[in-house]
């Protein structure tokens, strides 16, 4: 993979937005599945934006000349594209975290759906209300977590049951399907239950989940119109800080998961011209093995001091209020999984040059 090339020619998109389109085949509009990765803004309440906050990255003044936004903001630009915005935005705080939270209202005029802490089917997902009835504090912040098919089915019945052949489509779901199941692997294990088996039952829920993404792209998603979808796969989370703080097993486990949600996507997207994968986990292993071949100065620690914030989560952190000391401008991580701008920068990236290899776009 030519990857200085590839930061080379995103960082000039950022800059320039000089538009990667074919003019005969123009598209006009990004719209966005998923979960914090692609978050442009789902919970950025008015105390969360006021304490510097908003998206899960490094929120606020640019970091080594790299602009404090996600992935999918970078493609819009690159593509000439209006920028995204949060289709449904608010926050179900309480208890201790009551001042962040905010009513839920809907933006009709956008089209990013991605929510913080969504999953590809199930609605309660990490830092849901829900979550407090399983005695996990985490549930205070009360994130929206509304799954991908809801998402896609919002996006429907705001479309007239069609996609429209000028959008492009980005979907990108899976990691908050491990990390509950992880979650409830651990509490098995804890009242007793066989190790062994319920790894087993956790890597195969992984790779329903991924059977169940598949058919939503293929039935909701290119079934209903779309002629471009990008589907991302789960990059390797046993390779996150978050993993280097779990035993080697567990660490083990989690790089499982990830390749049986993947596989299982995979299997579930025919051979179609509409569809476009793109290999985040075998990108994240690469960056993690090989820093230096992608501008990377550190891969393994969060560039935000997690102990200063309200929430261990980026989607408080910002520049420079909350960031460690020193150059993080090239870490890959603001939290334990979420990148750093620099590292949306290299997603953006990877997408785009996939793009351009299926003639999607035009080299830059």
């Amino acid at each position: 993979m030519r990857v200085r090339n590839l930061i080379s020619i995103a960082a000039l998109a950022i800059v320039t937005a000089c538009g990667g389109q074919d003019p005969d085949e123009r598209f006009t509009t990004l719209v966005s599945f998923g979960d914090s990765l692609s978050d442009v803004g789902s919970y950025r309440t008015p105390a969360i934006a006021a304490i510097g906050g908003g998206q899960y990255t490094v929120n606020g003044a640019p970091i080594g000349g790299t602009p404090a936004i996600n992935w999918t903001e970078l493609m819009a630009a690159t593509l000439e594209m209006p920028a995204p915005c949060a289709a449904r935005t608010g926050l179900e705080s309480s208890g201790p975290l009551a001042a962040l939270a905010a009513p839920v209202a809907d933006h009709p005029d956008c089209t990013n759906y991605a929510q913080g802490g969504s999953r590809v089917s199930n609605p309660v997902g990490p830092w849901n209300k829900a979550l407090l009835g399983l005695g996990d504090p985490s549930g205070y912040l009360g994130q929206l977590t509304e799954p991908v098919s809801a998402q896609v089915s919002n996006h429907l019945q705001r479309s007239r049951g069609r996609f429209s052949p000028r959008e492009i489509v980005t979907v990108w779901s899976g990691a908050n399907d491990l990390f509950m199941q992880l979650f409830q692997l651990q509490a098995a294990i804890a009242s007793g239950a066989d190790p062994a088996q319920a790894a087993q039952a956790a890597v195969q829920a992984m790779a329903t989940a991924g059977s169940e993404l598949a058919a939503t792209v293929q039935d909701e998603i290119v079934g209903k119109g779309a002629r471009r979808v990008l589907v991302l796969t789960v990059p390797d989370v046993g390779l996150t800080p978050f993993a280097d703080g779990q035993p080697a097993p567990t660490r083990a486990l989690m790089t499982s998961m990830a390749a049986a949600f993947n596989a299982s996507l995979n299997a579930g997207l025919a051979a179609d011209d509409r569809i476009l994968v793109v290999d985040m986990f075998a990108t994240s292993q690469h960056q993690v093995a090989n820093p230096s071949a992608w501008m990377l100065s550190n891969v393994t620690t969060p560039a935000c001091d997690l102990a200063r914030m309200p929430i261990p989560s980026s989607l408080v952190c910002s520049s420079p209020g909350t960031v460690i000391a020193g150059d993080t401008s090239l870490y890959l991580y603001a939290d334990d999984v979420h990148p750093t701008p620099f590292g949306h920068l290299l997603v953006a990236a990877v997408a785009y040059d996939a793009m351009v290899q299926r003639d999607w776009a035009k080299p830059l």
